[in-house]
């Protein structure tokens, strides 16, 4: 007998939960300090999120809401570890939860901004950008590679770094006036 295919949560939804998995992983770190069972702990809210996907808002900041279920679930997953000596009480979890949350909810426009402005650089610069903050990155291999100094390179980075921040900047202070 064929059953029919339940349709799955929305690209947009799986794309989110993709991005949020480091940041649930180090939020799930801080909360139960063990990192064998924050990797247990994104697991289960990775599985209460997909539960869930259709009470989503995409048009809200899906970071708070995730690290809410990531929050609820760490505090169950303490409690099932209740005889462990180093275990949190709930309001303290609470507070660093909360702390959390808000924080991950100020990076965002940080973050979006970042994204705009990058779109804005010479590609070669955007470039340059991008090799640089990839796993192994290195200024003096990249020096090499470019026939420069890592002197030199470093300074380039600065500069780029530095307009970058200002375009950061501008974006930020452009969406509060607005």
């Amino acid at each position: 007998m064929d059953h029919p295919v339940q349709p799955g949560p929305p690209a947009q939804f799986i794309a989110e939960m993709t991005r949020a998995q480091r940041a649930l992983y180090a939020f799930l770190v801080s909360l139960l300090r063990n990192p064998a069972d924050a990797d247990d702990v994104l697991q289960e809210t990775n599985i209460v999120l997909w539960q869930k996907a259709g009470e989503f808002d995409p048009s809200r900041n899906f970071m708070p809401w995730a690290f809410r279920v990531a929050q609820f679930q760490a505090m169950a997953h303490l409690k099932r570890k209740k005889r462990s000596r180093l275990a949190f009480d709930d309001a303290l979890l609470a507070q660093i939860a909360d702390e959390a949350v808000a924080e991950a909810a100020d990076m965002e426009p940080r973050r979006a901004a970042l994204l705009e402005c990058l779109k804005r650089l010479a590609p070669d610069q955007r470039q340059l950008v991008a090799r640089r903050y990839e796993p192994g990155g290195s200024v003096n291999d990249m020096a090499r590679e470019r026939g420069t100094t890592p002197k030199a390179l470093s300074e380039m980075l600065r500069r780029i770094r530095r307009a970058l921040m200002l375009c950061i900047e501008r974006r930020l202070a452009r969406e509060a006036r607005a």
